[in-house]
């Protein structure tokens, strides 16, 4: 499911409400540094014909007439979204893009919140991490708590090591969101209920201490077939013991 716009919506969001979306990258192809089994985007492989990445100037004129138009129409937004097909930060003027968008939507749509959608693999890099402390809504990707288990799910690409991406989120010193999808595949040998999965996860979680985590499944279609989703039952009692340690979880079916 390629974003076929450059800003795209709004769309209500299972996490977010009414999110106006910002796709940092092709129209009509994928660029990411994971390959999810559950990406609703599909297959790296298969989004490489538009390798075309928007420029600054592009996203922050497309993203002015949208906003005037809501505005005009009356239409409420609750967050400015960056989701596109892939991971955001990889445009090379994201740190500049942020800035733009904060300005418009001071501008047109000031109760708005600025999110940003990120596998959190480029918060090491001090230009990325600045531009994400600007926004309202940092929301950094962990899956599993191993390498070996990430490689099963997320597929990252080379030089992936999750300890440098837990170091990393510590700069936040817990000023973010931690996003976790939940699923389960015998062929991928990935089950989130697992303990070497579930318990290693929440270690990282009490060690970052992240302000809230979003707990989710897959709820669209996906690359890999036979992929299993968790009811919203089964994964409150899955992270009942960071709940009744007080840590502020959305979950989501």
């Amino acid at each position: 499911m390629l974003r076929e716009e450059t800003v795209f919506g709004p769309i209500f969001s299972r996490r977010l409400g009414t999110s106006l979306g910002i796709n940092l990258l092709p129209e009509k192809g994928k660029i990411c540094n994971f390959d999810c089994i559950y990406c609703e985007c599909g297959w790296n492989k298969d989004g490489r014909d538009d390798t075309v990445i928007p420029t600054a100037e592009k996203v922050r004129t497309d993203l002015e007439a949208m906003l005037k138009r809501l505005q005009s129409e009356g239409t409420q937004v609750d967050s400015i979204t960056f989701s596109g097909d892939g991971e955001p930060t990889i445009n090379p003027e994201f740190p500049q893009i942020i800035d733009d968008t904060l300005a418009l939507r001071d501008k047109y749509a000031p109760t708005a919140k600025v999110s940003v959608l990120s596998n959190a693999t480029r918060v090491h890099l001090p230009q990325v991490f600045a531009a994400l402390c600007k926004v309202d809504n940092p929301i950094m990707k962990i899956d599993a708590p191993t390498n070996e288990l990430i490689e099963r799910i997320n597929k990252p690409a080379p030089g992936y090591d999750i300890a440098r991406v837990v170091e990393a989120l510590k700069k936040f010193e817990g000023n973010f969101v931690l996003q976790t999808c939940m699923l389960r595949s015998a062929e991928y040998d990935f089950d989130s209920a697992r303990g070497e999965v579930l318990e290693g996860w929440m270690d990282i979680v009490r060690l970052l201490k992240p302000r809230e985590v979003m707990v989710y499944t897959i709820d669209r279609p996906t690359p890999a077939e036979g992929l299993q989703k968790f009811t919203v039952e089964e994964m409150t009692a899955l992270v009942k013991p960071l709940l009744d340690e007080g840590f502020k979880i959305q979950i989501k079916g």
